[in-house]
């Protein structure tokens, strides 16, 4: 299968349509004008077309220099299981090695982990400092 990266984001309308298939803000949280101004506002990002259509993303949340976060990143149900999602995975932490980040943190769905430690991600100790907050 022929695949096409590219380093712009998509049009409003094909992330939209990629993101509906993840069941991702099932609770409503986010509007999609939201989601897209957020995703449009990434310190970068990677957007996977075949056939002109809107296949996978991700997208990389930085200062440029030491805090990294990947996140958002998805393929669409129909083309997973095809090295697509390493590739892209591949393309945003090149991206991260040019800029000479050493430290990459990670966002990732749920029973998802195993793919990105095949990838060399490992998970947090519970002691690791982090936390979260709803508001």
């Amino acid at each position: 299968m022929e695949i096409k990266l590219d380093d712009l984001s998509p049009t409003k309308e094909d992330f939209i349509s990629l993101h509906q298939t993840t069941g991702w803000n099932a609770k409503g949280l986010y509007t999609y004008d939201q989601l897209y101004t957020a995703i449009c506002n990434s310190w970068y990002s990677v957007s996977i077309y075949h056939d002109k259509n809107l296949i996978g993303f991700g997208r990389i949340i930085s200062d440029g220099i030491y805090q990294t976060l990947i996140c958002d990143v998805m393929i669409h149900p129909d083309h997973q299981k095809q090295g697509i999602g390493k590739k892209l995975m591949k393309a945003l932490l090149s991206k991260c090695e040019k800029e000479g980040i050493k430290w990459v943190q990670l966002f990732c769905a749920k029973g998802k982990q195993d793919f990105y430690q095949k990838l060399g991600f490992k998970t947090r100790e519970l002691d690791a400092p982090g936390m979260m907050l709803f508001l």
